[in-house]
């Protein structure tokens, strides 16, 4: 997956284009946001590292998307020893799903019947496909999970699905042990989400004048997913 520097902005794209960027970037990372939410109050289990939020948030009281906002900051305070360059996309990612996970948590209530909560968790997992696929389709650059994973691997040559499951299963750990809510969400979030964002980030990726003119081959600029990884929110 291509990184994108804070020079993104620096682009040969037509006016529409980057406008189209623009719009799916902040639409990707609000449903983000909404996607976490609607797994949350599924309350069958959330990914890994909402496992992890919902664990700091019990012992500490702090809201989910303020904590989300936290974990994303020192997430990227670790990519300084790995060099690894944050694009714009990162930074909104760190400020906007967040907050989004917490409207969505303010719009759908708890205790919902088992089918409601059924089709809460299914239609997040979902949501969340389709939202990576924008934000990543967008060219801004990785989530701060996403860019510690690809980091990693490229400092280190380990395998990146090691890494990522090496990470996933640590945090994962650690928000079990501080409350955080694993079920048979989780699994199903580990399942399909690879498949999903598979499908997703091609279908919504842009086609890049400059990219194009680079590679001397049009409309080629579509990032191919690595397989089993998904872009975090976060």
């Amino acid at each position: 997956m291509p990184h994108r520097t804070l020079s993104s902005f620096r682009t040969a794209d037509p006016a529409p284009v980057f406008a189209r960027r623009i719009v799916q970037l902040f639409a990707g990372l609000f449903l983000y946001g909404i996607g976490i939410a609607l797994i949350v109050r599924g309350e069958l289990g959330v990914a890994p590292w909402d496992v992890l939020t919902q664990g700091i948030a019990k012992q500490t009281g702090l809201g989910f998307g303020l904590i989300t906002i936290l974990t994303s900051a020192v997430v990227l305070l670790l990519w300084i020893p790995i060099r690894q360059k944050p694009g714009f996309g990162t930074i909104m990612n760190a400020l906007i799903v967040g907050p989004a996970a917490d409207v969505g948590l303010w719009l759908i209530p708890t205790g919902l019947d088992l089918w409601l909560r059924i089709v809460l968790l299914a239609s997040g997992i979902l949501v969340l496909a389709a939202a990576t696929g924008l934000y990543i389709g967008a060219h801004f650059g990785p989530g701060p999970r996403d860019g510690l994973m690809t980091g990693l691997h490229r400092r280190t040559g380990v395998r990146i699905w090691i890494v990522r499951t090496g990470i996933e299963l640590t945090v994962l750990a650690a928000g079990w042990l501080l409350g955080g809510n694993v079920g048979i969400g989780t699994v199903a979030f580990a399942v399909l989400i690879g498949p999903l964002c598979g499908y997703a980030i091609p279908l919504f990726a842009v086609r890049r004048a400059d990219a194009a003119a680079r590679r001397g081959a049009p409309n080629r600029d579509v990032p191919r997913p690595i397989t089993g990884v998904t872009p975090a929110q976060a």
